[in-house]
């Protein structure tokens, strides 16, 4: 891999240029919580200025720009005893900067899904072609616990990746996009000091979480503990909600629905993000329910992440970001959650 470096006036310059001809997406501070703190959302941006770098974490992934909340597959117009289907796709170019580690380690387990040789989706892939990634080094967010899942440091699926090494960044470059996007700028060779402060701040970053979880064979222990009282008690606690789905950066569940017109004369069909805790994930025609209790979906959700996505991909789904322990209300979280059926196959 090549890596260079860049002053921080130069990025501006680069990132000021892209949004002359590209839309620019980067992590926005919108507003602050109950507690006071600071509430990031990834937005399209104007102005540099609007970018915050530093950012801890984002409230929602950027897996909501390659799988919308809501989108449309298909539209048709019905005239004559005749139709027309019409099938749009993203062509537009844009650039999303800010991306931490384990997001950019979350959208290649999504490539997995939906760029796979047979039945690739269409609509992710046109969004992913068409969307240059800047990715940035961060300290530990808040009960992050990506650096157990081995997702604090990527090594592909951007174009260019940042540390910051005090006035300039230390930058890898992962693709001929990445290396042209470096040549709009100025930019420098790699020296010896480079290297050293690029180690000192990997060192700082790794020292900076302080969320541990032991993920090593939670696939067999998902097994061993099918049957556990610990899915009781966190199912007990579920609400139903749907929002672990919603923040995280890797799930992909979704239903298809169809629109038709009052007078008949047009449809569509449209995907919405859905989730496996909800009450009605599993219910099928004549009224039956194959998850109807709480704690086999939440269970069988923990079964995608931590076991069934392990055999069919070779590694976990979950990146270690904890946004849905951060977006549940009762306070259910993989590492609790994980460690109790750890506790539990030790007694």
């Amino acid at each position: 891999m090549l890596f260079v470096t860049l002053k921080k006036d130069q990025l501006e310059k680069l990132v000021t240029g892209l949004m002359e001809t590209d839309e620019v997406i980067g992590p926005k501070l919108v507003q602050k919580n109950k507690d006071g703190k600071p509430v990031h959302k990834f937005m399209p941006v104007d102005n540099f200025a609007e970018i915050d770098l530093l950012y801890d974490h984002t409230i929602y992934s950027a897996k909501n720009l390659f799988l919308p909340y809501k989108e449309e597959l298909s539209r048709f117009r019905f005239d004559d005893g005749d139709w027309e289907q019409e099938i749009t796709y993203w062509e537009k170019p844009r650039v999303i900067l800010g991306m931490h580690a384990c997001d950019i380690n979350a959208l290649l387990r999504l490539d997995k899904v939906f760029t796979r040789d047979f039945y690739p989706s269409p609509y992710y892939l046109a969004r992913r072609r068409n969307t240059i990634i800047i990715g940035i080094d961060h300290m530990a967010c808040e009960g992050g616990f990506c650096r157990s899942m081995g997702t604090d440091t990527v090594d592909r699926g951007f174009d260019l990746f940042l540390t910051d090494i005090g006035d300039r960044y230390f930058v890898a470059v992962g693709s001929d996009a990445g290396y042209n996007l470096l040549r709009r700028v100025e930019s420098g060779e790699v020296t010896d000091d480079d290297r050293r402060a690029y180690i000192e701040m990997r060192m700082e970053i790794a020292k900076s979480f302080v969320t541990r979880l032991d993920p090593q064979n939670l696939p067999n222990l998902m097994d061993l503990q099918f049957g556990s009282a610990v899915w009781k008690r966190w199912g007990s606690m579920c609400l139903s909600c749907g929002s672990c789905a919603m923040v995280c950066p890797t799930c992909y569940c979704y239903d298809v629905s169809e629109h038709i017109s009052m007078d008949f004369t047009q449809s569509c069909k449209l995907k919405t993000q859905y989730s496996c805790n909800l009450v009605d994930f599993a219910l099928v025609a004549g009224g039956h329910n194959f998850r109807p209790d709480r704690e086999k979906r939440l269970m069988y959700r923990y079964y995608h992440h931590f076991r069934g996505f392990v055999e069919s991909n070779g590694e976990p789904m979950c990146v270690g970001c904890n946004r849905c322990g951060r977006a549940c209300l009762p306070g259910i979280n993989p590492p609790d959650v994980i460690r109790e059926l750890q506790a539990q196959e030790r007694t």
